[in-house]
């Protein structure tokens, strides 16, 4: 096996498994630790996986985008947090967007049922989860429906988001960076993302510390149109510092 095979058969165990291990890539390819790590470092810089101590986990991009099923399973604690720390943000607003995603689907469980809200949304999901709640209408957007985020996309979609005046919008990313801003694989979906921001009066960032300096194919928005970046504290203090000179409140819980 020469080094592009195994190269792309690290980047298929990584979409496949959710991340790797340079110890079992080793042995599993039969070749050196410090090979494996020269491999990931060609790939962290092609943007296809981001590295971590011991390994490495694969990036989104417009070849490859997790389920909505597969992030539900991993840093469900530190999302959690994230997701009750935006919905605090609420403030007074009366409408309010929520994106599609793991994150944006725990900050809709985390909205107040004990006040009057109108809650648009692309995603089933969400849809879902405020359904039942007595004093929240939600008004899911319509269109064509993506099996692997069970989210709503095209001209349907974005036309009837244009419609509205919102007072808050709570967004999700694939990446954000300070260089190219919040990006998402899928083109339909930065789509909906540009037009909630056009159609926002107020904008949240929610996501947790491994989304930041990930950078996927579709630009939807830049960093300095948030009024606050929600995270956890596993993002350094340092790097919150360098986004919030962008404009935002960088929060980290």
């Amino acid at each position: 096996m020469d080094t592009e095979e195994r190269r792309r058969g690290i980047l298929e165990a990584a979409r496949a498994d959710g991340a790797v291990e340079v110890n079992a890539l080793a042995e599993r390819f039969q070749v050196a630790k410090e090979t494996i790590r020269r491999d990931l470092h060609a790939l962290e810089e092609h943007g296809l996986v981001r590295r971590t101590h011991g390994g490495a986990y694969p990036v989104e991009s417009a070849g490859f985008e997790t389920t909505l099923a597969s992030r539900t399973l991993r840093h469900v604690p530190q999302k959690s947090r994230v997701a009750a720390a935006a919905a605090e943000l609420l403030g007074d607003a009366e409408t309010v967007f929520v994106d599609e995603g793991f994150t944006p689907q725990l900050v809709a469980e985390a909205l107040p049922r004990d006040r009057p809200l109108t809650v648009v949304t692309a995603s089933l999901t969400v849809a879902t989860v405020l359904a039942d709640a007595e004093k929240i209408t939600v008004l899911l957007l319509g269109g064509r429906v993506r099996g692997g985020t069970l989210a709503t996309v095209d001209a349907w979609t974005t036309r009837m988001l244009a419609d509205f005046v919102i007072d808050l919008a709570y967004i999700g990313a694939n990446g954000i960076s300070r260089e190219y801003g919040l990006t998402t694989p899928d083109p339909a979906v930065a789509a909906v993302k540009s037009q909630a921001m056009r159609s926002s009066r107020r904008r949240v960032f929610a996501g947790i510390h491994a989304k930041f300096g990930a950078v996927s194919f579709c630009r939807f928005a830049e960093v300095g149109q948030f009024e606050a970046i929600v995270t956890d504290a596993a993002l350094p203090a340092a790097e919150a510092q360098r986004y919030s000179l962008l404009g935002p409140q960088v929060i980290r819980v």
